[in-house]
């Protein structure tokens, strides 16, 4: 990939995340010798990662061309938009824009970071054209299931793009205005050059609905139930925890909020004028000596995440509240394509002690923040784009989004992957060019590569389980001693005659060695290695990881 140059006229984009997955969004437009970066995700570890929390994308190529980047500018507040921000920014070093509740929320992740003296955040009106190097931004207020949904019209030289960010259609919104806005259509009047869209519900065919019909909803399924309520849902939806406020005064119950992420963005609600008539909150603690009958409580954890509220209530691990039979727990959420195991094995912990659960299969409680088809529709309609770029999907999404884009009338489409260089003008779109791309891992409070030898050995840990081989050589280099073991997750590793046979194994394979083969490390780490491998796969099947500590007699100092 060149580096941008000041005499490169051309209009690019580049996503180095969110496009062939969903989360992690992280997109760049280049043009005349600048990049600007729209949004900067992360995403929730998968199981092939063990002992990593976070994934973000890798920022090595923007890293690179840092001087060049311009401005970091955040859609709205959900994780996979802004949830990279501490970790990346100092790799970044840009002026950072968001309108007033994202960056509430984004100040209180870099205080956490110790950043929040560093970074120039620059607070903007909605609809206020921001000049930005060659590109004047606009925000333009969409519906979606947080506060401050936007999405962004980018002017430049060469035309007008319509980052759509994540949105919906909702003429009945209960935060932020009404969707379908008015600049839609003014956008598509003036011309839209390219369309870079959500693509996440492009299987769905119908509307996602309205969030005040939810509300509606959960009123009448609260006020027909007995005992304890627990709500959970997603912490950022702040329309729905508005909702739940709304539930607790018309069901007559005490409102008690559990999960440091949902506190926050509460406190972040109220610092920037929502959640007005929210009710008094009971503290937690007092959560278990309320009546049965008398409290709703509104919690995190609706996808199942191992530490937040509700499955630590699940697990009877949670220090103030313990439920019953006949409880009651509803999942005010949609299930997240990859959750389904985690939450079913939530949903029968849950039942298996009685409590009732309530999913949206059973009744309706939640409606998605992001369009499907009858929306992309309507949405096309109005902006009348002359190229679409599908984005914020996996591979699937995209191609789908891209055949409806083409059956809309749309001539000129493209199914992105992260890394790929697109050139956007009125010819069209080209592939012109590949940037490299990756992922990190946070792990622990360093940030590494996914494929950093310590998760690539910890993950066959997990699998193959792991063996230590601890190894002292005389001065004319024969053992001095018999090998020592440390075996974990094989089974029968406690097992005496297993043990005893991995280390006759072991020094039978050191024994045949040329005596000058074993004065050296690395070769005897490799015969270890090999040894108690063959022999593991011979008994058990298994080949675990073996690690080799190696002392020689000369080496010790005996002062």
């Amino acid at each position: 990939m060149a580096y941008m140059r000041k005499s490169d006229d051309r209009l690019l984009f580049l996503p180095l995340g969110g496009s062939g997955e969903i989360g992690m969004n992280l997109n760049l437009y280049g043009h005349k010798g600048t990049w600007l970066m729209v949004d900067c995700g992360m995403t929730f570890a998968e199981t092939h990662v063990p002992g990593v929390d976070l994934i973000f994308p890798d920022p090595t190529f923007i890293e690179s061309e840092q001087e060049a980047l311009i401005g970091l500018v955040l859609t709205h507040g959900h994780e996979d938009h802004i949830g990279a921000v501490p970790y990346l920014w100092p790799r970044l070093r840009c002026p950072v824009y968001a309108t007033p509740f994202t960056a509430e929320l984004v100040k209180d992740k870099l205080k956490e970071a110790g950043l929040l003296e560093q970074v120039p955040l620059h607070v903007v009106d909605a609809l206020t054209p921001i000049k930005i190097g060659p590109f004047t931004v606009r925000y333009v207020p969409l519906a979606h299931s947080i506060a401050e949904g936007h999405g962004l019209a980018i002017e430049t030289s060469k035309g007008t793009i319509f980052h759509t960010g994540d949105w919906k259609l909702d003429d009945r919104p209960l935060i932020g205005p009404a969707c379908p806005s008015p600049v839609l259509s003014e956008l598509g009047e003036k011309g839209v050059l390219a369309l870079v869209g959500d693509s996440t519900n492009v299987f769905n065919p119908s509307e996602s609905g309205s969030e005040a019909a939810v509300r509606e909803s959960l009123i009448e399924l609260v006020q027909g139930l007995k005992n304890r309520v627990v709500i959970t849902t997603f912490a950022s939806n702040v329309a729905r925890l508005e909702t739940i406020g709304e539930v607790a005064k018309a069901s007559g119950r005490h409102l008690v909020l559990l999960g440091r992420s949902m506190e926050r963005v509460v406190r972040a609600a109220k610092e920037t004028g929502y959640l007005k008539d929210f009710p008094t909150l009971v503290p937690e603690e007092d959560a278990d000596h309320l009546p049965k009958d008398r409290v709703l409580i509104a919690c995190t954890g609706c996808q199942g995440e191992p530490r937040a509220a509700i499955a630590r209530i699940a697990r009877d691990d949670h220090k103030h509240l313990q439920l019953s039979p006949d409880d009651n727990v509803i999942f005010s959420s949609k299930i997240i394509p990859g959750n389904e195991l985690v939450l079913g094995q939530l949903f029968n912990t849950l039942a298996s002690k009685g409590i009732n659960v309530v999913t949206e299969k059973d009744a309706f409680i939640h409606v998605s923040g992001h369009p499907g088809r009858a929306e992309l529709a309507k949405m096309y309609g109005w902006t009348r784009p002359f190229s679409a770029i599908p984005v914020h999907g996996e591979a699937r999404h995209l191609m789908r989004h891209a055949k409806l884009a083409r059956e809309l009338g749309v001539e000129h489409t493209t199914v992105p992957k992260n890394g790929d260089v697109i050139e956007i003008s009125e010819r069209g779109l080209e592939l012109v060019d590949e940037a490299p791309v990756g992922r990190l891992a946070l792990d622990g409070t360093a940030i590494i590569g996914i494929d950093d030898p310590a998760i690539v050995d910890r993950r066959r840990a997990s699998v193959n389980g792991f063996v230590t081989a601890s190894l002292i050589f005389d001065d004319d280099g024969a053992l001095a001693a018999e090998p020592i073991l440390a075996v974990m997750g094989l089974p029968r590793g406690d097992d005496d005659s297993f043990y005893d046979g991995m280390v006759y194994a072991l020094e039978h394979a050191l024994e045949r060695m040329k005596p000058a083969a074993r004065d050296i490390d690395a070769m005897v780490e490799e015969t270890t290695r090999i040894a108690i491998r063959r022999y593991c796969r011979s008994e058990i099947g298994k080949n675990p990881g073996v690690a080799t500590l190696i002392t020689r007699r000369d080496e010790i100092d005996f002062r």
